[in-house]
């Protein structure tokens, strides 16, 4: 499995505006994405700014490239996510997960 991780920005007057687009629009594209495992968004107060902080889960490369296209390694920054956000990271990192630790629900 590959977990793609980016970070972007947001001042906080518009920061839940972002959290409410990964959740509704890039929940719904993703998916519709074959080998789509699921997605974290982690956020977290920086100064006056907001940093998130997403992690993605394919089975493989060609899913990731089935989502993000030829050019993987670039951001795929939709238009209402540049409206709330102020920069973002151009490139993502694909790391191959080793482990995964899930307790069982209590």
């Amino acid at each position: 499995m590959i977990a793609r991780i980016w970070s972007g920005w947001a001042p906080a007057a518009s920061a839940d505006d972002y959290q409410r687009h990964y959740t509704s629009a890039v929940r719904e594209h993703l998916a519709e994405v074959p080998g789509f495992r699921g997605a974290r968004l982690l956020r977290r107060q920086v100064g006056d700014e907001v940093q998130f902080t997403s992690i993605t889960y394919f089975d493989d490369l060609d899913a990731v490239r089935g989502f993000a296209g030829a050019g993987y390694q670039q951001a795929v920054v939709e238009p209402a996510a540049r409206r709330a956000l102020s920069r973002w990271d151009e490139t993502v990192s694909h790391h191959e997960v080793a482990a995964t630790i899930e307790l069982p629900d209590a």
